[in-house]
């Protein structure tokens, strides 16, 4: 099946992606980490999907009354100041994540089905096409999504590499941003950070937490193990006391996965996962990469908030998406070095998911500094 923004793409392109889609694309992954390399398979699969099937929970007209609610729910949360908010509690807190929102069975069985598939084998085609086919998607933010995982699954291919040296693998990431960049500027999200109010803030912003919460935090774990993965991986090449630690950041997710209904041995991630927090090795090795892989996040959170916002006509829908899409593309609207950082961990490492493989058993926020870098010691460490 040729991808519907291939059919118009340059031979050029063509032949890039072509290349770089092949079945090379995960070699290094699928010959050391086999158990990885089928997730990250399925995790374009599965977020494609939730898309789709929110936006199909939003198309029933039997949840007219809850989408009615939810929404007063939202206006009412946009209208408060951050006081009020404190006192009401935040908008993912109308509904617990011991619930499932206000769509009820229809959102578990929804969930239910989204974990069969990050647990089904997944072709590498079908991953590739994954946001080409879905529903839910402007094909222009569907090239977007997809041009972006490709650079995502050829950076984790890079790493996986047990042959090339961590001075190679550096320079071959700032080799693989080129080819992102310009192998496909249409269509390439801008590595200058963007501030976090472009997800946190927007006019549909805190639409996913609040009507999916377990969909939300589904996509936030398969989201937290690709980038502790990741951490795994780096520490385990950079220090060897931390070799073979992937293990330990699958079994943490499988926690997370838990049941089909959403029952966990540890608590999906709150707070949208970044590098800085959850893969802070990367950060220091390559920044630039970092940005880019923490604005594609936001923009998919975004994107997602926008497709769970209760009522919206696909008309005005597509146009909120496609909106969004061009803010992250742009070299506009961008954040400096600092607040990007500090945005990052300000969501605090334990409700981004916690560390890769070190231990942190509660929340670091809101607490002295010296506790903070005390529990930031310990989230380093081997566990």
């Amino acid at each position: 099946m040729i991808s519907k923004h291939l059919k118009t793409a340059t031979p050029a392109l063509v032949l890039l992606m072509a290349i770089s889609t092949g079945a090379q694309g995960q070699a290094n992954l699928e010959r050391e980490y086999p158990e990885l390399a089928s997730f990250y398979d399925a995790f374009p699969v599965t977020h494609a999907a939730a898309l789709d099937a929110i936006a199909k929970i939003n198309a029933d007209p039997q949840f007219a009354q809850a989408r009615a609610e939810l929404r007063q729910h939202l206006d009412e949360m946009k209208n408060m100041d951050h006081m009020q908010m404190m006192a009401h509690g935040s908008g993912h807190e109308m509904h617990s994540m011991d619930t499932n929102g206000p769509y009820g069975d229809i959102s578990a069985q929804a969930r239910a089905e989204l974990v069969r598939i990050v647990r089904a084998r997944h072709t590498d085609a079908s991953a590739t096409e994954a946001y080409d086919n879905a529903a839910s998607l402007p094909t222009r933010a569907s090239a977007v999504l997809a041009w972006g995982q490709q650079f995502q699954e050829n950076l984790w291919d890079l790493w996986a590499d047990p042959d090339m040296s961590v001075d190679a693998k550096v320079r071959a990431t700032e080799a693989a941003i080129d080819d992102y960049q310009a192998g496909d500027k249409m269509h390439a999200i801008s590595a200058l950070p963007k501030p976090a109010s472009m997800y946190l803030n927007h006019e549909y912003a805190d639409s996913l937490k609040s009507a999916y919460p377990r969909i939300s935090g589904l996509l936030w774990s398969n989201q937290w193990l690709k980038l502790a993965s990741m951490e795994a991986i780096i520490l385990g090449q950079v220090d060897p006391q931390y070799a073979g630690r992937v293990d330990v950041a699958l079994e943490r997710y499988y926690n997370k996965l838990g049941s089909d209904t959403g029952m966990s041995l540890f608590p999906s991630p709150v707070e949208m996962p970044t590098v800085p927090a959850i893969s802070p090795t990367l950060y220091t090795m390559a920044p630039q990469a970092s940005i880019i892989i923490d604005n594609l996040n936001m923009l998919s959170a975004a994107i997602a908030d926008i497709v769970a916002y209760p009522d919206l006509d696909a008309w005005t829908r597509e146009q909120a998406i496609l909106k969004k899409v061009e803010q992250f593309i742009s070299e506009e609207n961008a954040d400096d070095d600092m607040n990007y950082l500090l945005s990052a961990l300000r969501g605090g490492i334990y409700n981004q998911g916690g560390p890769a493989i070190g231990q942190l058993m509660s929340s670091e926020r809101n607490q002295p500094r010296d506790a903070m870098g005390m529990q930031h010691r310990m989230s380093m460490s081997a566990p």
